[in-house]
């Protein structure tokens, strides 16, 4: 087969599947709204069921709500017979996903749902079935034809269903005032997770750990810190404390460049005031950002008397996947 002609059924598919979502737009309405408030209202969890092509969809409607705030579950069908109907309770919310609305082991499980007192949601393309009948909210995903040649394997249809899963869960979401740290929570892994969980806290070094040198130490001794600390610069303290400054690696080559002995003076001389510092509890991407800011590596920590207990660099947040 030519390669224009593959190209060629791709878009054809791709046409047919764009518009049986586009197709779905004239019915979002009071039903639509209808199953948001219900799923909102829910003091349980969304249960998810289905067969076939209709519960692999119905698998990644259960995820993208379990991921936005909704508790949910996927309960197959099959096994639901077979004693996983205990999953289910009255507290419930269950969302029946089923093109036909007649597969067997679906209609079969309507009745328990029923002696339960679930609310029951349906998404079928079928508004005479036996589903639609059975439930109290009917989501109506019809398509004319499915983008398979033989209008036979769920395609068209699957896509219409699966992106009206995700506008529910994307409108309860904004229901439920789902917000960015929310979202990190139930994503602790995640590149969002880790920008908005993360605190310098987590990363920082403290301790022995913590490079810093008495005003009146001398550069050598200061080299010597910034040596056995390796984070590329060393803070200097006064008798409580308190910064006065830090010496780098920068500063070190900046001092050979001019020439003349400098080893034996005091760190407090040569070393550079008013460092940048921030707060144990701050997000590590905002020690982040200020590190950017500023075209520098480290910060310092203050504790509430403002002296120095800890510093964090750029490389424990890069390292920690906070970028």
């Amino acid at each position: 087969m030519k390669p224009r002609i593959l190209v060629r059924e791709a878009r054809r598919v791709l046409r047919v599947e764009a518009d049986a979502i586009r197709a779905i737009l004239p019915r979002i309405g009071r039903p639509f709204v209808a199953a948001v408030e219900t799923l909102h209202a829910c003091r349980g969890r969304v249960v998810v069921t289905g067969v076939g092509k209709s519960g692999a969809v119905g698998r990644k409607i259960m995820a993208t709500l379990a991921s936005t705030g909704t508790p949910a579950l996927f309960l197959h069908a099959v096994e639901a017979l077979h004693g996983d109907l205990g999953m289910a309770t009255k507290d419930d919310v269950v969302l029946v996903v089923s093109y036909s609305g007649e597969t067997a082991e679906l209609t079969t499980l309507l009745p328990a749902f029923r002696r339960l007192g679930c609310p029951l949601i349906a998404i079928t393309g079928n508004l005479r079935s036996t589903l639609a009948k059975f439930s109290d909210i009917v989501l109506n995903v019809h398509v004319k034809q499915e983008a398979c040649p033989m209008n036979l394997a769920p395609t068209a249809s699957t896509t219409a269903t699966l992106a009206l899963g995700d506008a529910l869960a994307v409108a309860l979401l904004k229901l439920r005032g789902f917000t960015p740290r929310d979202f990190a929570q139930v994503h602790p892994s995640g590149a969002l997770g880790r920008r908005l969980l993360t605190r310098v806290s987590d990363l920082m070094h403290t301790g022995p750990a913590m490079p810093k040198v008495d005003r009146r130490a001398t550069m050598r001794e200061a080299i010597v810190e910034m040596t056995a600390k390796r984070l590329g610069f060393t803070s200097v303290l006064d008798g409580a404390g308190r910064a006065l400054g830090v010496i780098t690696d920068g500063d070190l080559r900046r001092h050979l460049q001019r020439g003349g002995d400098f080893l034996d003076l005091p760190a407090e001389r040569l070393c550079t005031r008013s460092p940048k510092s921030i707060s144990k509890d701050a997000l590590a991407a905002q020690a982040l950002a200020i590190m950017e800011k500023n075209s520098i590596t480290s910060l310092l920590i203050l504790d509430d008397r403002k002296r120095v207990f800890g510093c964090i660099h750029i490389h424990d947040i890069l390292k920690a996947g906070v970028a």
